[in-house]
This record gives C-alpha cells, structure tokens and sequence, in this order.
C-alpha cells in the first residue's frame, strides 16, 4: 500500500510530461504538412545531367497522377 504513495505522483509528473511534449509538438510545427514525407519518398534526387526526369504531380482536377518526363 505504501508504494502508491510514490507511483501516484510520478503517474501523475509522466502524464504532465507526455502533455507538455505533446504541446509542444503541436506548436512547434511537427504536424504542420504530414503528406510532405509521404510525397518526398516518390520524388527522385537530383537526375544525373543529360538524362529525362520523370514528373509524377497530382492534377488538381483529378486524383490520379500525371506522368510526363521534363
């Protein structure tokens, strides 16, 4: 019985301190556009110089993605 005396309040200082992380999540910009990482794994780094790139962008009247090279 003795013990709850100390897990009460260290269940209480955790949950305060998962708030405050969550908090400050929120404000500081961690949720701001999630599909970005979502989107950054499709896209290719620089093309080797010389050779076509692959465009896959969505187009705002439709779903599906438009595929042409640049």
């Amino acid at each position: 019985m003795d013990i709850l005396y100390l897990l009460i309040p260290l269940s209480v200082v955790l949950v305060f301190l998962i708030i405050g992380l969550f908090w400050w999540a929120l404000h500081s910009g961690q949720f701001e556009n999630i599909e970005r990482e979502g989107e950054r794994i499709l896209l290719d780094d620089l093309p080797p110089s010389g050779s076509p790139r692959i465009d896959l962008r969505v187009s705002p009247s439709v779903d599906t993605p438009q595929v042409g090279l640049r």
